[in-house]
């Protein structure tokens, strides 16, 4: 990343304002282990293993899945990603241009809310590959005082590399792709070895309508990373190739999750009540010897840290659009608290951990794509952002509108939200038109999302896109919180 006067120390100071152009010189190669590391988690074996399990696919449906899923969200990432060169700042800065000061403190509560229950979810997961570390290593049973005990040492070790800034997340991220990769052939040799392929191979397929619901739950990781994608490309000089951010992406992405959700699709051959388990890690203790599940989940807990990290790095930043007047690395700790609090909660109370997430994720991917929808349709006529109207939360600022809002953004990312919760369906909330369509059967409710407001925004009238005011990205005064 950039090694600037603002980003070569330990601490990055830079908050939510504009990145000065003289500032902008990463390198769009640096997105790769960006986005390897963002996937360096033993989830993507269990979801791998719950489409065996759950949906009833065979090996080669899975590895459909496994292609499609990743290229199709983090295809979105980079796409929005190339907002982040444009316009220097974190995503949910820019979309104070798009929904107006006032308007933007609607889809970024929303995706903030969102946020807390993916940190979650892998704040829980990380204290369950302690314990399972701790049972192999030491043969300790699993309890609520140490699930409690692991899962504070987990969130702690996030918040001080999130804390840090963005060179910390991506100097730990470049090492940690090293040695997950190479223990990644470890286990992949030892499956190749040891698993019984015959068994594996006369699974039955499943039906089609699966195979594209397996493709949501997988994507549906990539996609609660698009809101953050500009987070990670605004020190991307604006000659940045377009292409190469959206190539990059996708293959940091993809060469994480292909492997991963085969490999756990070969797994669930010796895991038939995953499905219904408290706890998604401990399955590895029993299919894989120790000397490779010890250290392979060292290095996927060290991945799953540096998730968290990038998701309340980005966090930090969301809440400071909403008005916190606190600093980045304060914001986070509220996320932190918060992982907390929710992680005990579902470590103590859920019966099955797999039935939650993949209700979870049906939801956080329709949460998340409202948003996509609007902004993504925005990029089509907006090529540039201004810093200053971004900083600016008063009426004099050019991105106020209409009392602070965009009618037509706002309007847009409302009626979608609302129509793809109406084709969701999950175990938690099923919508009243999820049932006797090819959207819901198929669990499309999240591309109808992005399609209905991303359609509805462009054939609203918008209030015209003001020009970039002469030297915004070099002298960008700090905003001005709006007391939320």
């Amino acid at each position: 990343m950039s090694r600037t006067t603002e980003t070569k120390g330990a601490l990055e100071t830079r908050g939510i304002e504009q990145v000065p152009d003289r500032e902008r010189t990463a390198r769009t190669r640096e997105l790769f282990p960006t986005w390897v590391g963002a996937n360096i988690s033993v989830l993507l074996l269990t979801m791998g293993a719950s489409l065996v399990v759950s949906y009833r696919l065979n090996l080669w449906q899975a590895l459909v899945v496994a292609v499609f899923a990743p290229v199709l969200s983090y295809g979105l990432v980079g796409l929005i990603g190339i907002a982040g060169k444009r316009g220097g700042a974190p995503g949910m800065m820019l979309s104070r241009a798009v929904f107006g000061q006032r308007g933007n403190l609607l889809p970024g509560s929303l995706i903030w809310v969102a946020r807390w229950g993916w940190e979650t979810i892998n704040a829980v997961v990380g204290a369950y590959a302690m314990l399972t570390l701790l049972h192999l290593l030491f043969g300790l049973k699993a309890n609520s005082a140490l699930g409690m005990a692991m899962l504070l040492a987990f969130v702690v070790a996030t918040f001080a590399i999130s804390g840090l800034g963005i060179n910390a997340v991506q100097r730990c991220n470049k090492y940690a792709t090293y040695l997950f990769g190479l223990f990644s052939v470890l286990v992949l040799a030892h499956l190749i070895v040891d698993t019984d392929w015959p068994r594996v191979f006369a699974h039955p397929a499943g039906s089609t309508a699966a195979v594209i619901t397996g493709i949501g739950m997988i994507a549906a990781g990539g996609v609660s990373w698009i809101p953050s994608a500009p987070d990670f490309t605004r020190y991307l000089p604006r000659t940045a190739s377009a292409k190469a951010i959206v190539g990059t992406s996708i293959g940091g992405a993809g060469i994480v999750v292909l492997p991963m959700v085969l490999m756990g699709a070969v797994m669930a051959v010796s895991v038939p009540d995953l499905a219904s388990a408290a706890d998604p890690v401990s399955f590895l203790g029993r299919i894989l010897p120790t000397w490779i599940a010890v250290p392979y989940l060292l290095i996927a807990l060290i991945g799953m840290l540096l998730i968290n990290a990038m998701s309340m790095y980005s966090a930090g930043f969301t809440a400071q659009t909403l008005g916190f007047r606190v600093p980045r690395h304060w914001a986070v700790s509220v996320n932190a608290v918060i992982s907390l609090v929710f992680g005990s909660v579902l470590m103590l109370v859920a019966t099955g951990f797999m039935g939650s997430f993949i209700a979870f994720l049906s939801l956080l991917a329709v949460a998340f794509s409202a948003w996509v929808g609007v902004f993504g349709a925005d990029m089509l006529r907006r090529t540039e952002y201004d810093g200053r109207a971004m900083a600016d939360t008063t009426r004099a600022s050019a991105y106020w509108y209409r009392g602070g809002f965009s009618p037509a953004a706002v309007t847009a990312w409302a009626t979608g939200l609302a129509a793809g919760l109406m084709f969701t369906t999950s175990t938690w909330f099923t919508g009243p038109l999820a049932r006797n369509n090819v959207i819901g059967e198929y669990g499309l409710g999240w591309i109808a999302t992005i399609l209905i407001s991303g359609l509805l925004y462009l054939a609203l009238p918008k209030p015209p896109v003001p020009p970039r005011a002469a030297a915004a990205t070099e002298r960008v005064e700090q905003p001005e919180p709006l007391g939320v």
